[in-house]
């Protein structure tokens, strides 16, 4: 009997939880978004610490982001229908980084940086993604600009955090975050006003890979920012995704469109 009992409690437990994940109720949606403001809290106080003293306050709070996380990590792989699949995936193995990082400080403070990837994890979710064009009208209108934003910060940070930790042991000139964040900002610009340097071929190499990502990174942001907007509309026929957000017919098939606007 009691293993009956305890059979039937594990689905309905997986089945509360894939809701959450999943579902479009009301709950399910608030609880999401909550997740998403967790995540942007943790990045706000990655940053503010990182210019910060180490203390045991700032190491208490790490660990428990990082029992928070390691809960929603396996709540969701638990809940889903393709765990091993799930757990291939790069999005999985930036939540690994970011919570070894949250609840290992001797790690090193470089690596809290990489917790940003948890931000782009989500804004390529689909069910985040289907609702952020569903509830907000301004993310339909800038969405690529939003995600293309996204990406430089990531790379900015985590780059930041990569030149910290490979240079402020050995290179007088990078002594804070902000030294890093300042010589790769200048990388990735190609401004490169030369008071500071990355000595070595390591310290090369790591500029040279700001200097071509970075500014492929910030030449797509600037294309979204000046181009013509368009909007997502998938064809019927042709399944053709973008269009001008006047068009009566798609150019690609001349199918005719119904293509919703806000007004």
């Amino acid at each position: 009997m009691r293993e009956i009992e305890g059979r039937s409690s594990t689905p309905g437990w997986l089945d509360k939880v894939r809701r959450l994940y999943d579902s479009d109720e009301p709950d399910a949606v608030r609880f999401r978004y909550r997740l998403v403001a967790f995540d942007l809290a943790a990045i706000v106080f990655i940053v503010v610490t990182s210019f910060m003293p180490r203390a045991p306050w700032i190491k208490i709070v790490d660990i428990a982001l990082g029992a928070l996380m390691l809960a929603d990590f396996l709540a969701r792989h638990t809940s889903g229908h393709q765990r091993w699949r799930d757990l291939a995936k790069p999005s999985s193995w930036a939540d690994v980084v970011a919570i070894l990082s949250f609840l290992a400080p001797i790690a090193g403070e470089g690596a809290g940086f990489m917790r940003i990837l948890r931000t782009l994890r989500l804004l390529h979710t689909y069910q985040l993604l289907s609702r952020l064009r569903t509830d907000s009208a301004y993310f339909r209108r800038h969405e690529d600009v939003i995600l293309a934003a996204t990406h430089l910060c990531v790379f900015i940070f985590v780059m930041t955090a990569i030149v910290y930790e490979t240079q402020h042991y050995s290179n007088p000139q990078i002594t804070n975050y902000a030294d890093a964040l300042y010589f790769t900002v200048t990388a990735l610009t190609t401004t490169g006003f030369g008071d500071i340097t990355l000595p070595g071929t390591i310290g090369r190499l790591i500029s040279v890979v700001i200097m071509i990502a970075g500014v492929t990174l910030f030449l797509r942001l600037a294309g979204t920012l000046f181009r013509p907007g368009k909007v997502r509309f998938s064809c019927p026929d042709c399944g053709l995704q973008r269009h001008e957000p006047d068009a009566v017919h798609c150019k690609s098939c001349g199918r005719v469109l119904n293509i919703p606007d806000d007004g």
